[in-house]
């Protein structure tokens, strides 16, 4: 049912586009003599739609009847140009979306992209990911922050979204710059940024409410026995590490910077079940889902 809000919100927002054309050029060729009220109809319709019903005779009236033309054939090229341009949008956030599967897992979670990564004996690859999606934040926040319905439109298999995707990436290059006893990840630490920069950007433009500068020490959505799991899982896959309670606070430190958000917005668009995300519930009290605020 949620797969199917965002494409009928769009053809509905081109119906009413069209609707109030032509009920507006109706309104006008009737006051400018076109009667009855269904002549003016029939004029204003044939007039948008470039058939030509009617014939205007007055000047205000072929006035009329030139500019409904200029708008439907802006209306027209509106839906050429328009719906391919949001399509194209969706096809390049999904298919990072969709190959993130073979790192990070169905569902996906930021610690299965360090473990299998050094299964393969390639973990230094694991720059070249956040490289990848530094970038891939970049212009999903370019297209989304343009057309917003975008980002209710969902992935073509159920399991995917790209708010938990972004949150599987961001868990993972926290918990490299944080456990990972190895030369600072300076590539993680630019993707985390420019990660939480996106998500509070999305936040910010539906209204959602969230800290702009918590402090490293404030609460977070995980919890240290969550992270103490997750951290032995690193361990025993031989992965090299720093002390626990050390990985935690620095852990701690970077996830409180798009915990909220990333929470706020999952419960947004009602993402799929993913761990450290979609899974959490509401935060700070309350907060409103998406089936919630369309009711509204």
């Amino acid at each position: 049912m949620l797969a199917l809000y965002a494409p009928i919100s769009l053809l509905a927002l081109l119906g009413t586009w069209v609707i109030g054309l032509m009920a507006g050029y109706t309104a006008m060729m009737w006051a400018v003599g076109v009667h009855p009220l269904r002549a003016a109809f029939t004029m204003a319709a044939g007039s948008l739609t470039t058939l030509g019903l009617l014939t205007p005779h007055t000047l205000p009236q072929i006035v009329l009847a030139i500019s409904a033309a200029v708008f439907g054939l802006g209306e027209l090229a509106l839906l050429i140009t328009f719906l391919p341009n949001i399509y194209s949008d969706l096809h390049r956030r999904e298919r990072d979306v969709t190959k993130l599967r073979t790192s990070a897992g169905q569902p996906p979670e930021g610690v299965n992209i360090l473990v299998r990564l050094h299964r393969l004996e390639r973990l230094d690859a694991r720059t070249e990911l956040w490289v990848q999606w530094t970038d891939w934040f970049v212009e999903v926040e370019e297209a989304q922050t343009a057309f917003l319905a975008l980002s209710f439109f969902r992935s073509s298999q159920p399991e995917f979204s790209w708010v938990t995707a972004s949150g599987a990436v961001l868990d993972g290059a926290a918990l490299a710059a944080s456990c990972l006893a190895l030369p600072r990840d300076y590539e993680a630490e630019l993707c985390i940024r420019t990660g939480y920069l996106f998500l509070r950007r999305m936040a910010d433009l539906f209204g959602l409410p969230f800290d702009p500068d918590p402090a490293p020490t404030d609460p977070i959505a995980v919890t240290q026995e969550e992270f103490d799991e997750v951290y032995g899982r690193m361990a025993d896959a031989g992965l090299p590490l720093r002390a626990r309670d050390e990985s935690w606070r620095d852990f701690a430190g970077w996830r409180v910077n798009y915990d909220e958000v990333l929470i706020r917005l999952a419960n947004l668009v009602e993402a799929p079940v993913a761990p450290w995300s979609s899974d959490r519930g509401l935060v700070a009290g309350h907060s409103l889902t998406f089936i919630e605020r369309i009711r509204q």
